[in-house]
């Protein structure tokens, strides 16, 4: 498998990558033999991108990715998101990217895993209620704390990503980008990164 870097940081993944969201939501059934089988012939593979977040379930999703990893956590990259709030007990609260909520996440997402960092942790969602430079804040908190390794965006305009940028350099944008769809080509979204 091809190495690429992502960012300028030292972030390194295999090419390719492996989302693991219908594994355990939004997809209709799920099987965790199955699922657990494929994150296995992923990593035989040399996929090392394997991308979650505590939404996806809610938490199911982390806690099969912390399980598919027991006893090898150094052969993968785990990517997880924060920002979209759920109370412990699963139930959706919206968005929420305030510096005590990421902070709470995070902890929470390191215990689903089982695991004492986040290589890449992305705000899922811009808050419309939370200025960006505070919840990138946040992150680069937790950088610092070495509880997270990188740092990223999901689905963010450009002048979002340059004031983000600004506060910690931000290793990748999730974004959507396929055949089918193409609009950060005329957006500023490439043109930004």
């Amino acid at each position: 498998m091809e190495i690429r870097a992502l960012g300028g940081q030292g972030l390194k993944v295999g090419a390719e990558g492996l989302g693991l969201m219908g594994m355990s939501a939004h997809y209709g059934a799920t099987d965790e033999t199955e699922s657990l089988a494929t994150i296995d012939r992923a990593l035989e593979l040399g996929v090392t991108l394997l991308d979650t977040a505590e939404g996806y379930g809610p938490f199911l999703n982390e806690q099969l990715l912390g399980k598919a990893l027991a006893g090898r956590r150094e052969a993968a990259v785990i990517a997880t998101k924060t920002g979209v709030e759920f109370t412990d007990e699963g139930a959706f609260r919206g968005h929420n990217a305030t510096p005590e909520y990421i902070r709470r996440s995070a902890d929470r997402s390191l215990r689903h895993l089982g695991t004492d960092h986040i290589d890449l942790y992305y705000l899922h969602r811009i808050d419309p209620n939370v200025p960006v430079e505070e919840s990138v804040g946040a992150l680069a908190e937790l950088v610092a704390a070495g509880k997270v390794r990188h740092i990223g965006l999901c689905e963010a305009a450009p002048a979002t990503i340059a004031r983000a940028h600004a506060v910690h350099p931000l290793a990748a944008v999730q974004t959507e980008y396929s055949l089918f769809e193409r609009g950060i080509e005329h957006d500023g979204v490439l043109d930004t990164l």
